[in-house]
């Protein structure tokens, strides 16, 4: 897979490397890791403004896992006015089952 931004392997940024491919601990990882990038294509945000607020989450939480601090990351740079939380709740209020169609 190629990725259309470009990821650093020796930054503070640098996200976790097994053998020279990344490394998901669980499920959930991979798809923040999926979002952000998917997210960042589509133009939704800038991934430079989204890597300073990854370098800075992990700065301020060294001990905290890396892709908690991405999540976190992708969050700050999605928060425009509530709207993430917002959708998330209306997400999540959703029936189990549901038809993946979204009405506003």
């Amino acid at each position: 897979m190629t990725l259309p931004v470009r990821l650093d392997v020796d930054s503070p940024a640098a996200p976790p490397r097994s053998n020279g491919e990344l490394v998901f601990a669980e499920p959930w990882e991979g798809r923040a890791f999926g979002l952000a990038v998917a997210a960042s294509e589509a133009g939704v945000f800038a991934w430079e403004d989204f890597r300073r607020a990854l370098i800075a989450r992990i700065a301020a939480r060294p001990e905290a896992r890396y892709y908690l601090c991405w999540f976190e990351a992708l969050e700050q740079v999605l928060a425009v006015e509530g709207q993430v939380r917002e959708r998330a709740a209306l997400l999540a209020g959703r029936p189990a089952g549901h038809d993946h169609t979204m009405e506003r």
